[in-house]
């Protein structure tokens, strides 16, 4: 069985963590058992996924949001204490991966949404984000909006304002909405994130740009999906991933 610090090694070169002024720690949170066989994967750490990690007889948790946050109080919370509980009860890890796990040109959450919805190519779009084109004169809007719906298991919440074909599209999962104007700035058809904002329907409307919020949760599965993946393969452990759905 590979050691934890051998997969913290892997994972940390695989997504460059210190390139990232992130909102917390990138990399192993919590200490477990020094080797692994089986990793459970879940976008959020929470008390329900460390205890089916527990279940399971995983000795890592793998996860997009961590446990620590800048803007979270500084100390261990009535919360975050339960959340921690059952980990250090059982020697689980923890290990979690925000911005470098969105911005990742192969693996990412915005390069998966852009190859889940059919994009011919992607580059790289503020930052953490993939800009995606649509062969030829692009597909109807009407088209893209039912693509979404099939990738993420959701309807979105969509405002469009834009052409009836697109050709071209800005991706900022989770709560990308602070990106739009850039998207406007640019000049892409459509902009697809996680969360919206109050003001963005206003501001796509008169931009003339569609905007499609498909659910911070939703957009934010693939990745860290696809980073068990790699580890199982990589390393030959056991991977489970955990879905906990959030309406957000």
């Amino acid at each position: 069985m590979p050691h934890i610090d051998e997969l913290i090694r892997a994972l940390d070169e695989l997504l460059d963590p210190a390139a990232f002024d992130d909102y917390g720690p990138n990399g192993l949170q919590v200490p477990g058992r020094p080797e692994v066989h089986r990793v459970v994967t879940g976008v959020s750490a929470q008390r329900a996924l460390a205890e089916r990690a527990v279940e399971l007889g995983a000795e890592l948790v793998l996860v997009h949001h961590g446990l620590f946050w800048k803007f979270l109080p500084v100390g261990l919370t009535p919360v975050l204490a339960e959340r921690l509980r059952p980990l250090l009860k059982h020697d689980v890890g923890l290990a979690a991966y925000h911005l470098p796990l969105d911005a990742h040109p192969e693996i990412g959450n915005n390069a998966l949404l852009a190859e889940g919805l059919g994009c011919e190519e992607h580059v790289a779009f503020a930052t953490i984000g993939r800009a995606g084109t649509f062969a030829g004169d692009g597909i109807a809007a009407a088209e893209l909006f039912t693509r979404v719906v099939e990738l993420t298991r959701r309807t979105p919440l969509v405002f469009d304002a834009g052409p009836e074909r697109v050709r071209r599209m800005a991706i900022v999962s989770g709560a990308g909405a602070s990106r739009l104007p850039l998207a406007v700035a640019v000049g892409f058809d459509a902009f697809l994130t996680g969360e919206p904002s109050e003001h963005v329907m206003a501001d796509a409307r008169e931009a003339g740009i569609h905007f499609i919020a498909a659910g911070h949760y939703a957009t934010e599965t693939f990745g860290v999906r696809r980073l068990g993946d790699w580890l199982a393969a990589r390393f030959r452990v056991e991977h489970e991933w955990i879905d906990i759905p959030n309406p957000v």
